[in-house]
């Protein structure tokens, strides 16, 4: 069964005159003739009535055309990834989400089409990303306002272009906000292999940050190691490995780390704790095992850790736009420097189905899926 249905808003939503809350994107049908303003195209967007599983309640749909009001830019999308954020937002899981109906996505990068009338510094041809995030952004046209969107360099690649602000981001936020680490300091993190644990451990390696790394056991593990000591990884240990009574013995002539990062939770989020040092601390950005975080009493009275989390839309909400797009602007200059990358596979709008299995997890360990319009 095909995991997203065609249909056109007529078909998915009964009579073409009933009204849609889907932000600017979803009008009554007759209203299109009797703009006399500017219009954006036609857009396809993937859209989901209700909350559920990903692949049983999304659709890819026909929307018609939306006005382009003075302060507004349309903006064709090139490319937007699949983010478990925005899978979780789908299923109703996701602590802040849009109403339903709505259209998926939360990142991403496009092409300036058409302008308001009152929009200055923006040219057709431009490529913008929508900063702060938004959603929205599974679609092929996108209209909002100017001040949503910020422009940036055209040289940039459209991949790193249109994943840099969830997870880069996150990776840079959580290295500078909560321990003052010098040259020579170490960190150490599960969940090593997704795109915020590769990136954690490049700008770690270009602040001469040592950083250990957990991953699971898995088939191809020697291999994983390789790839993610080629990024510039210190240490990288299995979970399997780290079953011994002193895991601090296994550093050899590394510092014990002051700070972690969790994004799995249970037995790993403890392998973490495991290697901090006296007054470390411990950041969690994400729960991919579902299970709980636990620590030891003597955790806190004999080695004083201390348990943070992290989130980045909470951060990004807080009066940051500003610096918000100035650490984007260096973090898409290391990407065109080759001083972080990560792995991705493009997939074509019209393949968005297998991609989002592949993001379900249903194929094992997958790059990150990029939607290409």
């Amino acid at each position: 069964m095909a995991l997203v249905r065609s249909a056109t808003a007529r078909t998915l939503y009964g009579s073409p005159f009933r009204c849609l809350n889907l932000g600017s994107q979803l009008r009554r049908w007759p209203q299109i003739r009797a703009f006399s303003a500017t219009m954006s195209p036609p857009s396809t967007a993937v859209v989901y009535e209700h909350h559920g599983p990903p692949d049983s309640v999304t659709r890819l749909i026909e929307l018609p055309p939306v006005e382009v009001k003075e302060n507004d830019v349309c903006v064709k999308m090139l490319a937007a990834p699949i983010n478990p954020s925005d899978i979780n937002r789908i299923e109703g899981v996701y602590p802040v989400r849009p109403q339903v109906p709505a259209v998926g996505g939360y990142e991403g990068v496009g092409e300036v089409h058409s302008l308001g009338s009152a929009v200055k510094g923006l040219s057709p041809g431009d490529w913008v990303i929508p900063s702060p995030p938004s959603s929205g952004t599974w679609q092929t046209y996108f209209v909002k306002e100017q001040s949503g969107w910020h422009k940036i360099n055209k040289d940039v690649p459209m991949e790193y272009a249109s994943t840099i602000t969830v997870n880069p981001l996150t990776a840079l936020r959580m290295l500078e906000d909560f321990v003052n680490l010098n040259p020579g300091d170490a960190i150490v993190q599960n969940g090593a292999t997704s795109i915020v644990g590769q990136c954690i451990i490049q700008l770690a390696r270009i602040r001469g940050i040592h950083s250990i790394n957990i991953i699971r056991d898995r088939i191809g593990s020697d291999e994983v190691k390789e790839k993610l000591k080629g990024l510039g990884a210190d240490d990288v240990f299995t979970e399997s490995q780290l079953e011994v009574k002193n895991v601090k013995g296994l550093l050899a002539n590394l510092p014990e780390p002051a700070l972690g990062f969790n994004c799995v939770g249970g037995n790993s989020a403890t392998l973490v704790l495991k290697f901090l040092r006296q007054g470390g601390t411990m950041v969690t950005y994400g729960g991919m095992s579902k299970k709980p975080v636990t620590a030891s009493t003597s955790s806190f009275i004999f080695k004083d850790l201390s348990l943070r989390g992290f989130w980045l839309q909470k951060w990004m909400n807080s009066d940051k736009a500003k610096e918000c797009r100035n650490m984007i602007d260096y973090l898409l200059g290391l990407t065109q420097e080759g001083k972080l990358k990560y792995e991705m596979e493009m997939v074509p709008f019209s393949n968005f189905h297998a991609a989002l299995d592949k993001a379900l997890g249903k194929f094992g360990s997958q790059p990150k899926q990029v939607i290409k319009f």
